[in-house]
């Protein structure tokens, strides 16, 4: 069970707790796309080590967080995935898939872990204990790299000498591998050695691999720090000379040795392991990938000095890791303080490098329901400042108030955008997830499928993001199985046979929107309506009168299903149906294009928050409702000679486009209070790639609200998205615009009844 300082009682323990479950599930979503970003260089036929090296880090972390909060089975995992990529570090164990398996199988186990620890979730012991012994099988299958290559190069002893372990594997490689290696010279300034030093590697990167960095000890002044760096690269010297060019910075290859100085080298006799070893000039050591606690050792983590760089540590060359040694920068003057290797105090900073803070949705949530009661107030203002300026006796107060009402008005227009983009994320933080899925999925499956995501970085409501997750892992899912074919079939209808899978999302107005597509076989309507008229969810009569949309939407049907056989995967009926209905709390529609032997595209349209919204008021049979401005596209008056019936639905004409027409008042079994000569007005409400009139009896405008759930009598029926207190101590009901689209374009008028709304 997860510790917590203090424990259950303690003030602390609930923040605590909150903090090692934001911490932690941060981190697994990060190895998760550094193994999906491993798997994709895999596939290109080579391993990326920094990719290694960066998930070894992330595991490390964790593995230090789990133990601090005491979560045992983690930090068992941790441990033993550890081993595992140490040894794919150093070449011990070979990147294969088999491997990779295994390491997104500990991504799973580790959110099943943190799941179980918060209590939403079953107990992953026997889970967690299979991972250990495939982790474990891993380990069995261990090689050796090839020794005695790094002597052929004339380097020197000193540099040699404070090679990590992990840095004299990667040296090997480089050098079975048939690259160059180039000794760099280069003279930073202590100031800007951070971002300088960032723009060399940038440099480097295209054209090889830094193998480590080492300060010389020999600097023009105390405010300089020389490198010597090696490199190993295929480019040429002029090549890299070209790259990296710089007054400051001198580049030379590695020759090789000769064979008489191989035969020298090898005849020395080998100094007695009893020996003391003799004073030798320190090397300052500054290390650029790892400390001693993430090599496996029990030294301490690094010290990080002004430059966000690890600490540089003095080691003596005459024996690893013997200790620190003298400091090669000059002594300070008598009585200055100083940090690590000399640098000056006034060097140092407490100052912390991340400018983030986590925040609780929760709190949030109330900060959004404040600012909504707010705006109440801000309404009631206004009105009051109108009632005040009428009164001639009062009009020089009413016109102070009403200044007074434009600033708050202004100022409270500021919070809430505040408010609202701390509320917003990336996509991404789903889209990542997915990606581990398609992979899964499509190997469980023996079907070759590529993933391309685009729009990540497109922000929505946090709460939203939330909900998501299930609704597109059965879309992905219905894709896998019902869409994308086996490699052969694709091979014999002419397609490579690879399927592809297209995720894509960006913003439209005040929706943002989520597609799926592949370029499989698609979906065939006469298929869909065979089993549709089996299963007893249209008869035949009524699938003769279906249109191409009609037909796409029978798959959101509870129960629906063209697999005679359920597999694990799909067939049982409930994929599509959860789509719909999540998608639909959240205020969204999903939309199907799809053709027959060339693939399906699905479309999620969705509000980009929940919080405050905008909405229209109108007037409905002397009721008050709100329909969001997200999903209203204009509004006119409404002429009911223009009305026509067609296939028996209203329809009137628009810009010469027929469009459904939906009087509200008959729908909710609402009696007129209005004379019948009154105008009305039709509001023309847009969602995805659908359109519907709505006639209401008056405009009233528009209006910011909070949306409060509604009660146990009215919460069952669909339409209602909640309701809203307005200024004037006014309640209104807040329409669901897509829920109504959906209803009275399947011609479910009849599910509204007046008695609901009593």
């Amino acid at each position: 069970m997860l510790e917590v300082p203090g424990g259950r009682g303690d003030p602390s323990f609930d923040k605590a707790r909150d903090e090692f479950f934001s911490e932690a599930q941060e981190l697994v979503d990060g190895l998760g796309r550094d193994l999906v970003a491993l798997d994709q260089a895999l596939k290109r036929g080579h391993s990326d080590p920094e990719i290694i090296n960066d998930v070894f880090r992330g595991v490390h972390t964790l593995k230090g967080l789990a133990g601090l909060f005491g979560a045992s089975r983690m930090s068992v995992v941790s441990h033993e995935l550890e081993d595992v990529l140490d040894d794919l570090r150093l070449g011990r164990v070979e990147l294969s898939s088999h491997v990779l398996d295994a390491l997104f199988q500990a991504v799973e186990i580790y959110n099943r872990i943190l799941a179980a620890e918060k209590g939403d979730g079953p107990d992953p012991t026997a889970d967690a204990e299979a991972l250990l012994v495939a982790l474990g099988q891993v380990s069995e299958h261990r090689g050796g790299t090839g020794v005695g290559l790094i002597a052929q190069y004339d380097l020197d002893p000193g540099l040699l000498g404070v090679l990590t372990e992990y840095e004299e594997h990667r040296l090997r490689t480089n050098i079975q591998a048939g690259l160059a290696l180039f000794r760099i010279r280069v003279r930073f300034s202590l100031a800007t050695i951070d971002s300088a030093l960032d723009d060399l590697k940038e440099k480097t990167k295209p054209h090889g691999e830094i193998i480590t960095y080492l300060p010389t000890g020999s600097g023009t002044d105390i405010e300089t720090i020389e490198l010597e760096i090696l490199m190993a690269s295929r480019a040429l010297l002029h090549v890299l000379r070209a790259a990296i060019a710089g007054p400051q910075v001198d580049i030379e290859e590695v020759r090789r040795r000769t064979a008489h100085s191989l035969a020298v080298q090898s005849s020395l006799p080998a100094a007695p392991m009893a020996a003391a070893p003799a004073p030798r000039s320190p090397v300052i050591r500054l290390d650029p990938t790892t400390d001693a606690a993430t090599l496996g050792g029990s030294g301490p983590p690094p010290i990080l000095g002004s430059t966000g760089l690890p600490a540089l540590r003095a080691e003596s060359t005459s024996a690893r890791g013997s200790g620190p040694a003298p400091s090669a920068t000059p002594a300070p003057p008598p009585g200055a303080l100083t940090g690590p290797v000399g640098v000056p105090s006034r060097e140092l900073s407490l100052r912390s490098v991340s400018q983030t803070v986590r925040v609780d949705i929760r709190k949030l949530d109330n900060l959004m329901t404040i600012v909504g009661e707010l705006a109440i107030v801000r309404t009631a203002i206004a009105g009051l400042s109108d009632r005040v300026r009428i009164r001639p006796e009062l009009r020089q107060l009413g016109i102070e108030l009403q200044r007074l009402h434009r600033s708050f008005d202004r100022h409270l227009s500021q919070l809430q955008n505040g408010i609202l983009e701390v509320r917003m994320v990336p996509l991404g933080q789903v889209f990542d997830k997915l990606a581990r899925v398609v992979r899964q999925i499509s190997r469980e499956h023996d079907k070759l499928v590529k993933l391309s995501i685009t729009g990540a970085e497109t922000e929505i409501d946090k709460l939203i993001v939330e909900e998501l997750s299930d609704p597109l892992m059965h879309m992905i899912r219905n894709a896998i199985d019902h869409g994308i074919e086996p490699p052969s079939e694709r091979e014999h209808v002419g397609k490579d046979e690879v399927g592809n899978i297209v995720l894509n999302a960006f913003q439209k107005g005040n929706h943002v929107l989520i597609e799926v597509e592949d370029d499989g076989r698609g979906m065939n309507p006469e298929a869909i309506v065979a089993s549709a008229v089996r299963k007893g969810m249209v008869s035949a009569d009524e699938a003769k009168d279906l249109t191409a949309q009609d037909i796409f939407a029978l798959v959101y049907m509870p129960g629906f299903t063209t697999k005679e056989v359920a597999t694990d995967l799909s067939g049982r009926g409930v994929g599509l149906d959860v789509v719909k209905t999540n998608i639909a709390k959240l205020g969204g529609v999903v939309d199907i294009v799809s053709g027959v032997g060339i693939g399906t595209k699905m479309t999620i349209t969705l509000p980009i928050t929940l919080a405050i919204i905008s909405v229209l008021l109108v007037e409905i049979a002397g009721r008050l409702f709100a329909m969001p401005l997200a999903s209203v596209g204009e509004a006119m008056g409404f002429d009911d000679r223009q009305v026509r019936t067609l296939e028996g639905r209203e329809v009137m004409t628009v810009r010469g486009k027929s469009l459904p027409v939906c009087r509200l008042a008959r729908l909710f079994g609402l009696a007129a209070t209005e004379p019948a000569s009154t105008r009305s007005f039709v509001v023309i409400a847009l969602m995805g790639n659908r359109s519907l009139g709505f006639v209401v009896d008056r405009l009233l405008g528009q209006q910011d609200i909070v949306v409060k759930a509604l009660g146990r009598s009215i919460k069952s029926v669909r339409g209602f998205a909640g309701a809203t207190e307005l200024g004037d101590q006014r309640v209104a009901l807040v329409l669901d615009v897509a829920a109504l689209i959906d209803e009275v374009l399947a011609g479910g008028e009849s599910r509204f009844m007046a008695a609901a709304l009593a």
